[in-house]
């Protein structure tokens, strides 16, 4: 767990640090995307696609894999007590 939190607070470190530097030369997440030929609307029209093709198939893979998994911790062998 302490390996979780340590990388976590790397990410965001990082993550600081980087927009620090951007901040002092003058750049903002909308100039980086105008760079890229993006912009903020069409970044949640992506993002909008995405889920509304990925909700059908995460819903139509956990009518298998839900039932599976049940299954099988059913037919688990007990695990020893101390």
């Amino acid at each position: 767990m302490f390996q979780f939190w340590l990388g976590l607070f790397k990410i965001i470190l990082a993550s600081l640090l980087a927009g620090a530097a951007m901040s002092a030369l003058d750049l903002s997440a909308n100039d980086l995307l105008a760079m890229a030929g993006l912009s903020q609307e069409r970044i949640l029209e992506l993002l909008a696609q995405g889920w509304a093709w990925a909700l059908p198939n995460i819903l139509l893979g956990s009518i298998i894999i839900l039932p599976a998994w049940f299954v099988l911790a059913l037919l688990r062998p007990p695990r020893a007590r101390d």
